[in-house]
C-alpha cells in the first residue's frame, strides 16, 4: 500500500513544553509525509528549529491572532490547525468558520468560554454532582481574605488562582504554617506557598483580577486525555501526572480506570467538547478542563495527535476510532526530560 497524500499542519504555541514530542509523533505517523508549520509569539520557540516553516504571530489573546493564523494557513496550504495553548482557543473558536476547508481543531466558542472560566467550570461540576473543591469567586484583597476564612483558613490551607488562567499561572497556596526563612534560604525561587496576609498586601484592596479562592485539593494527580466528538469520548484514557518540576509534570503512566472515563464522558457531553480534551484531577477532585491537546503518552501503534487530525479532515470515522480503544496499553509510561538545540545567530 502506497503512502497517503502529504499534509501540511499548523501547530500553534510551538514553544510549549510538549512541542518536540508532538512534532516527532506527527512526522512518525507511518502513513504519509507531514509538513509542519510552527507558530509562536516568540521567535525563540523550539518550533522554529523543528518545523519545516515557522512564523511569529501575535499572542493568542490578541484580536488579530485568528487573522494571522488564517493568512498563514492560506499561504502554506495547510489542511489543519492544531492549537496547543489555552490562550489560542477563544479567538480560533470564534473564527473557525472563516477558515474554509482548513480544519481547525477547536471546540465551539461556548465550550471554550465555559472551560476557560474556572468559576463556571466549578459551578458545573457541583451542579452535576461531580467531585470538585468548594470555592468563592472574588476580586480584591478584602474579598480574598473573607473567602479564605470562610473556607477554613487558618485552620486549613486554601489556595487561589485567576478565574481565567492556564496551567499553574497565578496559582498560590495560602498556608499559615509556611516557613518564609526556609523558603528564602533553602528553596528555589518561585515557591507557590505564602501566608494570607502576604497575598492581601500584594492585591488591591478591592477590584482587580477576578480570583477563585478554593479548598486545597490534595492527593495524586491524574488526567484523562483523548479525542471527543462533541457528545462523547471516541478515544482516550486516564494517566498519572507525577514528578512535578517548575510547574510541569515530568512522569506519566497510562491507567485503566472506567470511573474516570465516566467522569470525562459526562463533562465532554455537558460541555460539547470536540477534538482534543484534557481533564485534570487532584485526589478525587476535578480541578481543570482543558479543551485542547496536552501531554500525550505515545504508543507506536496508537498515535493520538495524528488520529485527531485524520478525524478532523474526514479521513477516519468515530466508529473506527472507537475500535482502536483496545490498543491502549495501561502501564505505558512517559518520562519527560530537557533537551536543547544549538544554532548561530550571526
Amino acid at each position: 500500500m502506497g503512502k497517503l497524500a502529504p499534509l501540511t499542519v499548523i501547530v500553534t504555541a510551538s514553544g510549549a513544553p510538549g512541542t518536540a514530542a508532538l512534532l516527532r509523533s506527527l512526522r512518525q505517523n507511518g502513513e504519509r509525509d507531514i509538513r509542519l508549520v510552527g507558530t509562536d509569539m516568540s521567535e525563540r520557540a523550539i518550533g522554529r528549529h523543528l518545523c519545516d516553516a515557522f512564523h511569529v504571530v501575535p499572542r493568542g489573546s490578541d484580536p488579530s491572532f485568528p487573522d494571522a493564523i488564517r493568512d498563514i494557513a492560506a499561504r502554506e496550504g495547510a489542511a489543519a490547525v492544531l492549537p496547543q495553548s489555552s490562550f489560542d482557543l477563544e479567538g480560533l473558536a470564534g473564527s473557525r468558520d472563516t477558515f474554509g476547508d482548513v480544519a481547525v481543531l477547536v471546540s465551539s466558542p461556548d465550550a471554550i468560554h465555559r472551560c476557560n472560566d474556572k468559576a463556571e467550570t466549578y459551578e458545573l461540576l457541583h451542579r452535576l454532582g461531580l467531585p470538585a473543591p468548594a470555592f468563592r469567586r472574588v476580586a480584591g484583597g478584602r474579598a480574598v481574605e473573607a473567602a479564605a476564612r470562610e473556607l477554613g483558613y487558618p485552620d486549613v490551607p486554601v489556595c487561589f488562582k485567576p478565574v481565567f488562567s492556564s496551567g499553574s499561572r497565578g496559582f498560590r497556596i495560602l498556608d499559615p504554617t509556611v516557613d518564609r526563612a526556609h523558603q528564602l534560604l533553602h528553596e528555589r525561587p518561585g515557591s507557590v506557598a505564602m501566608r494570607l496576609e502576604e497575598a492581601v498586601e500584594l492585591l488591591p484592596e478591592a477590584g482587580g483580577t477576578e480570583l477563585l479562592v478554593m479548598e486545597l485539593a490534595t492527593g495524586g494527580e491524574r488526567t484523562i486525555d483523548g479525542i471527543a466528538n462533541g457528545e462523547r469520548i471516541v478515544l482516550g484514557h486516564p494517566k498519572t501526572r507525577e514528578a512535578m518540576r517548575a510547574g510541569l509534570a515530568m512522569y506519566f503512566e497510562t491507567l485503566e480506570d472506567p470511573a474516570l472515563m465516566e467522569v470525562a464522558n459526562t463533562l465532554v457531553a455537558e460541555l460539547k467538547i470536540e477534538h482534543f480534551y484534557n481533564i485534570q484531577l487532584v485526589g478525587d477532585y476535578v480541578i481543570e478542563i482543558n479543551p485542547r491537546i496536552s501531554t500525550i503518552v505515545y504508543q507506536e501503534d496508537l498515535n493520538l495527535p495524528y488520529l485527531g487530525i485524520k478525524r478532523a479532515i474526514g479521513e477516519i470515522s468515530d466508529e473506527e476510532l472507537v475500535a482502536l480503544r483496545s490498543r491502549i496499553r495501561p502501564g505505558r509510561s512517559a518520562l519527560r526530560y530537557f533537551d536543547q538545540v544549538e544554532f548561530d545567530v550571526r
